[in-house]
Order: structure tokens, then sequence, then C-alpha cells
């Protein structure tokens, strides 16, 4: 039942971002990264659920945050993307209740204070693990980041392995 929805989401996204394959890369490493640390923390499968399908449609604010802004930033993404999502996970047949935790974890992935949830949590580390690559983080940017946002052991172990370690 759920990885039946999650498909139709995945495949939505992969039309809604069509022609833009790094917009498509990012959502899958993000989906990959929370589905590892979710497994890794024993999630429940609802959870594992809500989680991996924020994973998924996480930054579907970027392309209407461009047009009506200009602009990807983070501050519109969550604004601009929880109404293109409410209407593709309606479409897809999510329960109300999960629709609202999904689009709750949209119009807040890129606040860091007050994270409640496991799923939020996650979703944050993992979002992270993929932006500090895509965007080249210093090392002292990556320190800053483990010490405020990390907080899963999985998490802070693929952050150190990654990025922290030297050969």
């Amino acid at each position: 039942m759920y990885s039946d929805k999650i498909n139709t989401v995945f495949n939505k996204m992969t039309e809604y971002e069509r022609s833009v394959p790094k917009r498509v890369q990012h959502f899958l490493k993000v989906y990959a990264f929370a589905e590892f640390i979710a497994e890794a923390q024993g999630l429940d499968e609802h959870t594992k659920f809500i989680l991996k399908s924020a994973a998924l449609v996480h930054d579907i604010g970027i392309k209407p945050s461009v047009k009506k802004y200009g602009s990807s930033d983070g501050i519109y993404q969550q604004r601009e993307g929880v109404e293109p999502a409410k209407i593709m996970l309606e479409q897809s047949g999510y329960e109300k209740a999960d629709i609202e935790r999904i689009c709750y974890l949209i119009a807040h992935h890129h606040t860091y204070e007050n994270i409640n949830g496991i799923d939020y949590q996650i979703l944050v580390e993992a979002d992270f693990l993929v932006n500090i690559y895509e965007d080249m983080l210093s090392q002292e940017a990556i320190l800053s980041i483990k010490e405020k946002i990390f907080k899963t052991k999985e998490g802070i172990r693929l952050l150190e392995e990654m990025y922290l370690t030297k050969k």
C-alpha cells in the first residue's frame, strides 16, 4: 500500500521536474539518505512512509518560488511548496492526516529551531547530507551544522564519515 503511493509520487515528481535533472537527483539522494537513517533508527512503517514521501516532495516549492520571487531561497520554498504538494498527494490517494504532516514538513524543512518529530529531524539531516556536497560547504560550516542540527546517531555517523574523516 505505502510503496504504491510512494511510487506514484516519485513518478509525479519526475514529471513535475521534467528537464531539471539536478532537482530530480537532489530529491532522490535526500530520499535515499532519509530511508537509510530511518531504518537505522528503527522507525515504524507509517513514520517511514511520511518521511520518504516528504523527502520526495520537500523541494516542490522551488519552481513556484523562482516564478513568483525570482529566488529559490528556503523561506520561499517553504511558503510556496505546500499547495502543489497537497494537490499531488491528494491525486496520489494520500490520507488527509498524512498530507497535513507531509505539508508541515515541507513548510518547515529549512527551519531548524523547534524540530518536532523524528521524521522532521531525519528529513533535515538527509537534506543537509546532500546540500553539503552539492553546495561544497567548508569544513567550518560542516562542523557548525553538525553541532547545531544533527541529532540522530546514524545521521552523525554519515556526516562524519563523508565529510569530517581524513584519509
